[in-house]
């Protein structure tokens, strides 16, 4: 179940969108959900590919895991990994993205309207710039994990701002056969903030 509904129940005035949603008559808590809302396909991505890194590890630093958006540009995951043989591992990992975006998503404005946002995400090129998703596996390969992905996306289309992330996470592991280890679906709770100039959005969605 996610929390973070894409259908915006609240009277909130269809206007042109602009530099950091201020000026045009949105709510600066609404513009800092809606930045949220078109990222938010990308969480379920990153942990993902941090998984798959881990996974497919040889050293400490793994392979850059890459996926496409589901509409456009890219999502990469690149870091660290602690290797051994405790059954307690960490990751440290950082997010790229180019380009992303999941597509379109509906807002309603009210009772009898609907508004569509697009909106694509880029971060830094330099990879301690970009947003840091840190998870510490406990029990491996059927134990639990927690972690934190925090950092800053650049917004660009019908928003044009920045939207930080300060997330906390906690899940439980699964042995995924062949000596790999994944999270067991639906149990991941995802709880934090989406900032964006002076609006706040609070995030709480499972996975």
């Amino acid at each position: 179940m996610r929390t973070g509904d894409l259908r915006v129940l609240g009277g909130v005035c269809l206007l042109v969108f602009a530099a950091a949603c201020g000026e045009d008559g949105i709510d600066s808590n609404e513009a800092a959900r809606r930045c949220y809302l078109g990222l938010d396909p990308s969480i379920p991505q990153s942990l993902q590919l941090g998984f798959d890194g881990f996974n497919s590890a040889s050293s400490a630093n793994i392979a850059p895991q890459m996926a496409a958006g589901a509409a456009t540009g890219s999502l990469t995951i690149t870091g660290q990994v602690d290797q051994g043989a405790s059954d307690n591992k960490g990751m440290r990992l950082y997010v790229g993205m180019v380009d992303y975006s999941a597509g379109p998503f509906t807002v309603v404005v009210n009772e009898d309207e609907e508004v569509e946002v697009n909106l694509t995400y880029a971060t830094s090129d330099v990879q301690v710039e970009q947003p840091y998703l840190h998870l510490s596996l406990r029990n491996i390969p059927n134990g639990t994990f927690t972690g934190e992905l925090t950092g800053t996306y650049r917004v660009r289309g019908d928003l044009e701002a920045d939207v930080t992330l300060d997330l906390m996470m906690t899940g439980n592991l699964m042995d995924a056969g062949g000596g790999m280890v994944g999270r067991v679906p639906g149990s991941t709770t995802i709880t934090g903030t989406a900032t964006s100039g002076d609006g706040l959005y609070d995030v709480s969605l499972t996975l």
